[in-house]
């Protein structure tokens, strides 16, 4: 399902725990980390995608989590030509997303990322908040920080763990490294 435009209707989930870390996915058989996403399938609402979505890539459900906010409008990012399928090319351009701010109030161990056939993600880890912006597939660095500035308003109000600033456009600098990283077979 494609807007006008060619753009995927599209939810992203930012996921906190109480530190005001981001839990951050490997994609399956990838080096690359991303938070978790999917598409918007007719008739649903944003909120029912982001709920399937959370439950199907990273095996939590409504329970395990709290909306703390989401973004006002659609945030769109344009996919580079190689990265789309040779069948769509010319009608599909990028997503368009509403991203969701959570928090998770169930347990580490609730992560599941082996509850679908095909699984999106193999590892995953927290994050400090801004991270993912240094790290990130350069295509979608330009929405992942509207997003993340766009909610950062939301960690004052938040009753857990540090509240940040809002980041300075600069230079990515190295990750710090992980101290976390779970692997399917841990969570």
């Amino acid at each position: 399902m494609l807007d006008r435009e060619g753009f995927r209707p599209n939810v992203g989930i930012i996921l906190l725990n109480t530190h005001n870390e981001v839990w951050w996915g490997k994609r399956v058989r990838e080096h690359s980390w991303q938070f978790p996403q999917g598409g918007i399938k007719f008739g649903e609402t944003p909120e029912q995608a982001m709920y399937r979505e959370l439950e199907e890539e990273v095996g939590l459900r409504a329970e395990h989590v709290k909306i703390i906010g989401r973004t006002r409008d659609w945030l769109r990012y344009e996919v580079p030509d190689h990265f789309i399928k040779r069948e769509i090319r010319g009608h599909y351009k990028g997503q368009k997303q509403i991203w969701f701010l959570l928090r998770m109030v169930g347990r580490d161990s609730d992560v599941n990322l082996r509850l679908t056939e095909h699984p999106e993600f193999d590892a995953w880890r927290w994050h400090d908040y801004w991270v993912p912006l240094d790290v990130v597939i350069e295509f979608k660095r330009d929405v992942y920080q509207r997003a993340l500035q766009e909610l950062s308003r939301y960690l004052n109000r938040s009753t857990h763990g540090n509240t940040r600033h809002l980041r300075q456009n600069h230079p990515p600098r190295k990750p710090a490294p992980s101290r976390n990283v779970k692997t399917d077979t841990e969570s």
